[in-house]
């Protein structure tokens, strides 16, 4: 029999996040926004919280608690500032690699840290050459002696600019065919941060660049097999990347519902709330099924992520769906608040800008579909 509830330990563990995110998140929203970019006493919140070790196991000093927390501590955090929610998805998305490929003596250097929030991580993939395609990568490796030699510049990287543990996928100049995949930390020799990027929306992470020139790796940060790198950091991207992604989705699809139920309660419009108005309920109605689907769809992903089974497909048709009905939600929210939903003040002003950070993050929503038709051809 399936079961759609959660564990008490993880309703638990909802309410903790929940009164975390009103406390330590929301008093600096205002400040993120304008600002846009990490806040420190936010960052330094979530190091004390443990909550970059939410699936690390505890052996290695994180909380243990699976993928479905994950989960939910991004959707709770999201509900607030789905900038913050995907910054904590992408420290995440660091650790994965480590967690899934590393050996132990990796496991060892780097987990803890991780779990504590000492290190902060990130995955670097992206270049100018696009993301969609990772094959197409510039950045090179060349092993001399007991280091491997990076030359390369990645781009557009969530949390580049607070992270200081980088996951680096990178290519064999003399084997196109060979990638590998790196652990790098930003006081290696050869290393450099670039630019800082701003996005529209989801202030509150910080996204930038990194440079590596002659940057030397030593040969025990090889993580995986060499050029065999690709599966390292690409299934990393396909579940934890994109299951982050719908946690942050899910809260953003949330917060406009309870948002545009209350606006239209309060609106009168002919003598009347224009929640009466069929119009205004279809609206209501269509965001409410898009909430329950996306919920469905990756909770399911995650509880299949938290028994060992692979997930890939199932996240890649959360997160085309998830981030989709954000954007699809953002504009009837918009459309419900009308003149109320286009200020700069308005919480409905803000999701709507972070709904449209959603779509090209960790794989577009055409590249999901070309994920899912090619598991339904076969």
């Amino acid at each position: 029999m399936i079961d759609f509830t959660f564990t008490q330990e993880q309703e638990d563990f909802r309410k903790q996040v929940a009164d975390f995110t009103a406390s330590k998140i929301a008093p600096k929203v205002k400040e993120m926004e304008q600002n846009k970019t990490a806040d420190k006493e936010v960052v330094e919140a979530i190091k004390q919280a443990k909550l970059t070790g939410v699936f690390i196991p505890k052996e290695y000093g994180g909380l243990g608690l699976g993928y479905v927390a994950r989960l939910i501590a991004l959707e709770e955090i999201a509900k607030v500032s789905p900038g913050v929610s995907m910054m904590l998805q992408i420290f995440g998305l660091g650790i994965e690699p480590i967690l899934k490929s590393g050996n132990d003596d990796q496991k060892q250097r780097y987990l803890p840290g991780l779990s504590s929030g000492e290190k902060l991580a990130t995955v670097a993939v992206t270049e100018t050459t696009g993301g969609s395609d990772p094959t197409g990568i510039e950045t090179t490796y060349t092993k001399e002696g007991n280091y491997y030699i990076l030359n390369g510049r990645k781009i557009m990287l969530t949390n580049a600019p607070v992270a200081n543990t980088f996951v680096v996928l990178a290519k064999d100049p003399n084997n196109p065919k060979a990638f590998s995949t790196f652990i790098i930390e930003d006081n290696f020799e050869g290393f450099k941060r670039g630019k800082d990027w701003n996005e529209i929306g989801l202030h509150g992470c910080s996204v930038g660049e990194i440079l590596l020139q002659n940057c030397k790796v030593p040969q025990e940060n090889l993580l995986g097999e060499e050029g065999k790198g690709m599966r390292v950091a690409m299934s990393a991207i396909g579940e934890v990347g994109r299951g982050g992604m719908v946690g942050v989705g899910l809260g953003i699809i949330s917060t406009l519902l309870e948002q545009s139920v209350n606006f239209s309660k309060k609106r009168i419009l002919y003598g009347k709330p224009i929640s009466n108005l069929q119009t205004i309920q279809n609206k209501l109605a269509q965001m409410k099924l898009d909430l329950e689907i996306s919920r469905l769809l990756g909770y399911r992903a995650a509880s299949m992520q938290d028994k060992g089974q692979r997930c890939d497909l199932e996240f890649a048709m959360a997160k085309y769906y998830t981030t989709e009905a954000a954007q699809r939600c953002a504009k009837m929210a918009v459309d419900i608040h009308g003149g109320y939903g286009v200020v700069e003040e308005s919480i409905v002003t803000r999701f709507l800008r972070d709904s449209f950070v959603l779509g090209p993050s960790a794989g577009t929503s055409d590249i999901m579909m070309v994920i899912i038709a090619r598991a339904a051809i076969g």
